[in-house]
């Protein structure tokens, strides 16, 4: 199916990752141009861009916490490709190790907020900028489930995700619409957000290698595999497609098999191996 992203500017925030990655693989994949990001894995955006081959990219560098940082990465996109037609807002933290609220120090929680919202916000903020210049755009912001079903011992994290995947989300979709207005020949600008639950990746690699955790995770989904990044970079790919996703705005679509907040699945009905 043609997604019609063929030339596109994608920028697309912690591309250096494991699902950053895939999304840029899958865009390149469509013909689409794209700057990769990147804040401290400078060797890592490289490969991949040498990866991509035919694929026309700019890998930069930029911490998202800082102001200046994110203007500048911005204003370079503008002048290597003159415009930027989709945000991929992917860059964010994960504390591996579980700390209660009751027991976190202001400086966890302010440190999460700034790299995983004040970073997403930001970025949003410069490319409304130029989608109000442009006259179109659309931003893919990627949460997660912890921001949907809440996850004990990362608080801060899962406020975090779950600020972005409603109240910013459900709050750009109206502003964007009026900086990049619906045209008789364009669908009007668009944010959409994706909300990955338990995903195969280097992040997650480490605590998916324990059956019983696997089991404990999948429990809850009415599908109980685990994703794996190319069912993430798929869904992004779909919503940065005005042919596609046209007239799809505001939506927060969760990525975990039909996940609950509950065991769906007694763990030991479910086989770890096939997961």
């Amino acid at each position: 199916m043609n997604t019609d992203l063929a030339g596109k500017v994608v920028l697309i925030t912690g591309a250096s990752g494991g699902l950053g990655s895939a999304m840029a693989r899958a865009f390149a994949a469509e013909g689409a141009r794209l700057v990769l990001h990147y804040h401290s894995r400078r060797a890592a955006a490289e490969r991949l861009a040498a990866e991509l081959g035919a694929a026309e990219s700019l890998v930069t560098g930029a911490d998202l916490r800082d102001e200046a940082q994110v203007r500048a990465l911005f204003a370079e996109a503008g002048r290597r490709f003159g415009r930027v037609d989709c945000l991929v807002a992917n860059a964010g933290v994960w504390c591996e190790r579980g700390v209660p609220i009751a027991d976190m120090s202001l400086a966890q929680w302010q440190e999460t907020m700034a790299a995983d919202l004040t970073s997403v916000f930001l970025c949003c903020r410069e490319f409304l900028r130029l989608a109000r210049t442009q006259q179109q755009g659309n931003i893919v912001v990627i949460g997660s489930t912890a921001g949907v079903f809440g996850e004990p011992g990362h608080g801060d994290y899962a406020a975090a995700k779950s600020a972005l995947a409603y109240g910013l989300t459900r709050t750009l979709k109206n502003e964007i619409a009026r900086l990049a207005p619906h045209t008789a020949g364009y669908c009007g600008g668009r944010v959409n957000c994706v909300c990955p639950g338990w995903t195969v990746s280097p992040l997650s690699e480490k605590h998916l290698q324990d059956q019983a955790t696997v089991r404990r995770v999948t429990a809850t989904m009415a599908l109980p595999q685990l994703a794996r990044v190319d069912d993430i970079a798929n869904a992004v790919v779909y919503l940065a497609s005005d042919k596609l996703a046209r007239h799809i705005t505001g939506q927060t679509l969760v990525i975990a098999g039909g996940m609950e907040g509950r065991w769906l699945w007694r763990p030991e009905e479910v086989d770890p191996t096939i997961a």
